[in-house]
């Protein structure tokens, strides 16, 4: 039997890079990079990005807490696992995790591993994701809970059993990537009782970050 299957990181030389267009949350970035031999250099455009945590959320009943955004970019209201962007520094990951599950839900876990990482579209954006499994949940008391604003302000919140997430997911009807990971990747994990479950701070060599040198 050969290797398990498994991505390489691996990069190759970078001979130049600019940015040629600062964004409000991310930029793009040209760089010439040298890939060997008879393909010699080339030229790519990617959006820069700092990377970003999801959460699948499970109460006791198996229901997962799903929020509803709009979403300007492909005009629609997307059913979606809450998530954010790890944008502050020195921040963990999972830690980020947690904050956007109170400031996206109201709630609190006790329980936390990793369920599933995934790079949302390598051919245009260095973009890493992590989407943890948070279990052990009880409700943000009222004074303590976000004021949210923007996009999030009245944001619908529902909870849906997996199974019916999954089908939902299945049959076309949600499209979050986050989301669709997310609720495929915990209906698999308990289907094996939770044995691929890693621990809430496993190393994640694909976000540079966490990269060791």
């Amino acid at each position: 039997m050969g290797d398990p299957l498994a991505d390489r990181l691996e990069g190759r030389p970078v001979v130049g890079s600019e940015v040629v267009h600062h964004g409000m949350v991310w930029d793009v970035v040209r760089e010439r990079v040298d890939l060997g031999g008879e393909a010699g250099e080339v030229t790519r455009e990617f959006i820069h990005h700092p990377g970003a945590v999801a959460v699948v959320a499970l109460d006791a009943q198996d229901r997962v807490v799903l929020v509803q955004q709009y979403r300007h970019p492909v005009r629609a209201f997307t059913w979606e696992i809450p998530a954010g962007l790890l944008d502050v520094d020195g921040e963990d990951p999972w830690v980020a995790a947690s904050r956007e599950l109170h400031e996206e839900a109201d709630l609190v876990a006790e329980q936390w591993h990793v369920l599933a990482d995934y790079f949302s579209s390598p051919g245009g954006m260095d973009e890493a994701l992590r989407v943890y499994l948070a279990r052990g949940l009880s409700h943000v008391p009222e004074h303590d809970r976000h004021d949210r604003e923007g996009e999030e302000l009245g944001m619908p919140v529902r909870w849906v059993d997996l199974d019916e997430a999954q089908e939902a997911v299945l049959t076309g009807r949600v499209h979050n990537p986050s989301a669709v990971v997310g609720i495929l990747a915990a209906h698999a994990a308990r289907a094996r009782g939770w044995a691929t479950l890693r621990a809430h701070d496993a190393p994640w060599p694909e976000h540079p970050t966490y990269r060791a040198p």
